[in-house]
């Protein structure tokens, strides 16, 4: 770790400038109290249209790229023969407690039993919406899947009883081959933070991931704010048929470190184009704007901007070679008056969990040895 040009004085530091007007002036980050408070409807009013993928995981893409949305940032990629899970959040809360914190409203779209053989989890970093405890405990005691993460997080990893050698960590631009696959997965730049408690932050790396085949190139950007390194990825990991944003959980006051749908546009072309297919939204209240706005600010801009998106329902399972999609099938579940949530205008954008304040999660830093000795998961995860 300390090996690393991020690495400054103890922890890891962004290396890029912010950019000029990713903060909205004088928006100033909500407390906790407003994230207590009443407002636009941030959590649908019944669950939102979800598919089964079992019967599409078990024929082979024709194209040989295929993703699965399975809620927030959690994606099954299954690129030339090989499946890889991001992410993976099957826990009921995006916290460091049972009973307290953001829950999920909407259920993951299958169960974490019922998931084909995985040759690989890639962990972006160490925030709870990202890195949940239980999942990881369920695949550490029912599976020898290996992990692929940022620098710093395999100790969580090891921690919750990953085997070391089952733990691959990397660097901004070091790359992992998966052996006799022929997949090449490369930890990207992104702009971000980390920490799971009081005085841990950035003491793990945060990272994008860019997945190459010999046929196929896909970008997972985990959690990031607009970056000029996006040119850069562009340049060195690109083109993708794919990019996988986040768009969800934003604020006027964090666009340094979430895009939002207005900025993942953005990002998207400084890509170098693809199909963009936004992840994290519809399954976390986390943020204070509308459950939906995102995905409608998102579909309203993109015809203008003519970016191709990738919209898939929960759980469907969809080949970035057979095109754009882009009904807007969330609305199903807005109120009964038919009422839905208009697109904000384009603005600077930005978290989630991420970014409320940590005494307004817990008023001690989580003990993640303590509760590995604690906790006894079930198989299977629901």
């Amino acid at each position: 770790m300390s090996d690393s040009p991020r690495w400054r004085d103890g922890l890891f530091r962004n290396l890029q400038p912010i950019l000029p007007g990713l903060r909205v002036p004088g928006a100033s980050p909500p407390t906790a109290r407003e994230f207590l408070r009443t407002g636009p409807p941030r959590t649908p009013q019944r669950p939102l249209p979800a598919a089964d993928p079992r019967a599409a995981w078990a024929a082979t893409p024709d194209s040989g790229l295929r993703i699965t949305w399975l809620g927030h940032s959690t994606m099954l990629i299954e690129i030339d023969g090989v499946r890889l899970l991001t992410d993976p959040v099957w826990g009921h809360r995006a916290s460091p407690f049972r009973l307290l914190g953001p829950a999920r409203f909407q259920p993951v779209p299958v169960r974490l039993r019922n998931l084909p053989p995985v040759d690989a989890v890639l962990i972006s970093h160490d925030h709870y919406d990202h890195l949940d405890y239980p999942t990881i405990r369920t695949l550490a005691r029912h599976t020898n899947v290996p992990m692929i993460t940022s620098l710093g997080v395999g100790a969580h990893l090891e921690a919750w009883g990953v085997a070391p050698a089952r733990i691959r960590e990397l660097d901004w631009w070091e790359s992992h081959h998966l052996a006799g696959t022929g997949i090449e997965i490369t930890a990207a730049p992104s702009q971000h933070f980390s920490g799971r408690g009081i005085g841990s932050r950035n003491s793990t790396l945060w990272s994008s991931f860019a997945i190459r085949s010999g046929r196929h190139s896909v970008f997972f950007s985990g959690d990031t704010g607009l970056s000029p390194e996006y040119r850069a990825i562009a340049e060195r990991l690109g083109p993708f048929d794919v990019v996988m944003l986040e768009v969800g959980a934003w604020h006027p006051s964090w666009g340094d470190m979430h895009l939002g749908p207005v900025n993942a546009l953005q990002a998207r072309d400084w890509l170098g184009g693809g199909l963009l297919l936004p992840i994290h939204w519809g399954t976390f209240c986390l943020a204070m704007h509308a459950w939906d706005e995102p995905a409608e600010t998102l579909l309203a801009l993109a015809g203008s901007s003519g970016a191709g998106l990738l919209m898939p329902r929960l759980g469907e399972a969809v080949e970035p070679a057979h095109g754009p999609r882009t009904l807007p099938w969330w609305r199903d579940a807005q109120d009964s008056r038919g009422v839905g949530h208009p697109a904000v205008p384009p603005t600077a954008v930005g978290p989630d969990t991420d970014a409320i304040p940590d005494e307004a999660k817990t008023s001690q830093p989580p003990d993640d040895q303590a509760l590995a000795r604690s906790r006894e998961l079930p198989w299977p995860l629901d």
